[in-house]
């Protein structure tokens, strides 16, 4: 089985509705979501169903030291989210449309740069091998372990 599932299967049919967007909390460091990831305010979407994803830690080594402010880790939190949420609605069928899914939430993250900035940090060697972590774990998560963790990031500014 490669991981990827049929979204309306996968989100449970009738009776189910969408998630407002936002963020719910964290319960034993794994990210309780509501559609969180950028898009137009007032869309309802629908967040991330994969297991391994919903009882991941994201980001887990960036929030464990001070230097990285928690709001904005926040932030990047919620790109990778997305990413999954993109990859459970587009089901790519391959590598290439996979890496073009990440190449998105890479850009995300080069425009957080700003924001660490703005709080006193940046994304260093210590983000940067946290973030290309969790990129690796979403492209195994939904199938693709084959995946290049360079090529996933290789928009990246950091």
């Amino acid at each position: 089985m490669t991981g990827r599932m049929d979204r309306k299967a996968a989100v449970g049919g009738a009776g189910r509705r969408p998630l407002a967007r936002g963020l719910v909390g964290v319960v034993g460091g794994a990210v309780q979501y509501r559609g969180i990831g950028p898009r137009s305010e007032g869309e309802i979407t629908v967040p991330p169903v994969n297991q391994q994803v919903l009882g991941r830690a994201f980001l887990k080594g960036m929030y464990e030291d001070a230097y990285f402010p928690d709001h904005v880790v926040d932030r990047g939190r919620a790109i990778l989210l997305g990413l999954c949420e993109r990859i459970e609605a587009e089901q790519p069928p391959d590598l290439a449309a996979l890496y073009a899914l990440t190449e998105v939430a890479t850009q995300e993250f080069n425009a957080l740069e700003a924001e660490f900035e703005a709080a006193g940090s940046e994304i260093e060697t210590v983000a940067r091998e946290v973030i290309a972590e969790d990129f690796r774990f979403v492209a195994a998560a939904y199938g693709f372990a084959e995946a290049d963790v360079e090529e996933l990031i290789a928009a990246r500014d950091w």
